[in-house]
């Protein structure tokens, strides 16, 4: 996918800058552990995968970092009694960055930090690990690339579908043509209860916090001053101010995997329509979204979420010679190929199942790569082709018009 992003002269002065800062650098050995810090240590549970890897990944959470007190003593007992070794904690993504026995940053803080967040940490020297979406915007996308591609530090976006073995088994099925072309890639994706709505279950919800539990400023980060809101803090995936819907959530895993699995790399074109139809309350994220793309490869990607009803799941590829249900994306199931729908001679005779290829944790991968050096599964490539697409739909969405992309001058446009 490198070759479709810009500038190979940055890519090169991104290696030199890469090696010039590894010689001032103490150098991994392999028995010596990745020492990490854990920043947002919330519901998405990053702290558990880096606990659960610890010994096969060869690593040491050396710090904890949570904007809210409560969050962040939680996750302070929690490594003491897993590694028997109390982390460092703070509030304050500046006092992990300062520190020289940080060799990597895992961020699992709100969407509209993650860039400004991930620009910091390499630039601090730190090899970083970022949940998804990438970006809000192309402007601090754009940022974030071009400084992730001059830092010369390792990556990983926290798409981890890239890691299941299906998905693997997929991407060797598809290379070999066994599916034949490929004509149109789909998933719906329903729910009744909107995400943000239960997202962390009843302890969490019951649990709000104070504005003295919490440190407002760093959670605002860039977005400047605000009184502070307790439900925008507890519940920021329902404001479009911190996140913007399904579309820059849910979708991103669908859409980061189609790329993997095929050639493709950005959408030629993009519709999208999205409307609160059913969850008309304080939160401000639509509850349904249906965007479908145009890939200059040569097929139509769609995508739908609705809140409301949780009925007509699925994710399917389909190609002249047959489908694959990819069991809504489910890393328990087995995802098969058959020959439904195609009547072309030559179409898969039986049902077939993905290969599953041995892979090892996606958090796992990340590690081995900050002691090797080479590229990840998901590098700061993969946020940035995820991002587009999800933008292209945000401009859509909030427009009414159909958006094309120009690479060349990396903006978003109406045609």
């Amino acid at each position: 996918m490198s070759s479709y992003f810009p500038s190979r002269r940055s890519v090169l002065t991104a290696s030199v800058a890469g090696l010039t800062a590894a010689s001032y650098q103490r150098i991994l050995g392999a028995n010596d552990r990745v020492r990490v810090a854990n920043v947002g240590c919330g519901r998405r549970g990053l702290l558990k995968e880096l606990i659960d890897i610890k010994d096969s990944g060869q690593l040491q959470v050396s710090a904890v970092c949570d904007a809210w007190q409560q969050k962040l003593d939680k996750a302070k007992a929690q490594v003491k009694e897993m590694t028997g070794q109390e982390p460092y904690a703070t509030r304050k993504l500046a006092d992990v960055l300062s520190r020289k026995d940080i060799d990597a940053v895992v961020i699992g803080t709100p969407d509209h930090l993650h860039c400004q967040q991930l620009i910091q940490a390499v630039q601090a020297g730190k090899d970083v690990y970022v949940e998804k979406p990438l970006a809000m915007n192309m402007e601090e996308l754009i940022r974030a690339y071009d400084a992730v591609k001059k830092s010369g530090r390792i990556v990983q976006m926290g798409t981890q579908m890239r890691s299941y073995p299906q998905a693997n088994g997929l991407k060797s099925f598809l290379a070999d043509k066994k599916l034949g072309q490929i004509l149109k890639i789909e998933q719906v994706r329903n729910g009744f209860t909107p995400y943000w709505m239960g997202y962390g279950g009843p302890e969490y919800i019951n649990n709000p916090p104070t504005p003295q539990d919490v440190d407002w400023e760093a959670f605002r980060g860039e977005y400047g001053k605000k009184q502070f809101n307790t439900s925008e803090y507890q519940n920021w995936y329902g404001y479009r101010e911190y996140s913007l819907g399904s579309h820059t959530n849910l979708m991103v895993h669908f859409i980061d995997l189609m790329h993997y699995v095929t050639p493709a790399t950005f959408p030629k074109r993009v519709v999208a329509l999205g409307e609160t139809y059913r969850w008309k309350n304080e939160f401000d994220v639509q509850d349904s979204v249906d965007a479908l793309f145009d890939y200059p490869e040569g097929f139509m990607v769609r995508y739908t979420t609705i809140f409301g009803n949780s009925a007509g799941n699925l994710a399917k590829w389909y190609g002249s010679l047959g489908t694959v249900d990819a069991k809504s994306l489910s890393a328990r199931q087995k995802w098969v190929a058959s020959g439904e729908g195609s009547s072309d001679p030559t179409k898969l005779a039986s049902e077939v199942q993905m290969e599953e290829p041995a892979m090892v944790p996606h958090m796992q991968n990340f590690i081995e790569c900050v002691r090797s050096r080479k590229q990840p599964l998901a590098p700061i490539e993969a946020g940035y082709a995820h991002s587009v697409a999800a933008l292209m739909v945000e401009k859509s969405l909030t427009s009414g018009r159909r958006t094309t992309y120009d690479h060349a001058r990396r903006e978003i446009l109406f045609g």
